[in-house]
């Protein structure tokens, strides 16, 4: 059986479009939907289980007015465990290949 990780670093992106994905995207919008206490919860739910560094999740967060929009979720790095549970802590970050994920 794998042991639940402690913390688990992901990243997320818009999903690939046509042109600059980024465009007319709200981060901190995203930022925040992802970080919150039920989207956590929904998450660690939905992937709970062995976890591997490298691997994408494909989501969506509603930005309001029924309006979702789909993104990348990729697993950066997992720290102290290999697997998703209930007390497992997610740090997301927007992706960016130019930045590094925060340690």
């Amino acid at each position: 059986m794998a042991s639940v990780a402690d913390r688990i670093v992901l990243s997320f992106a818009p999903s690939p479009s046509d042109g600059d994905p980024w465009s007319g995207v709200d981060t901190e919008w995203i930022a925040d939907e992802l970080c919150g206490d039920t989207y956590q919860q929904y998450l660690r739910r939905a992937h709970s289980g062995p976890v591997a560094v490298g691997e994408e999740w494909d989501e969506f967060v509603s930005c309001g007015c029924a309006t979702p929009q789909d993104v990348v979720l990729r697993v950066e790095r997992v720290e102290g465990g290999t697997a998703v549970g209930d007390e497992t802590t997610l740090d997301v970050h927007p992706r960016n290949d130019t930045e590094a994920v925060p340690q």
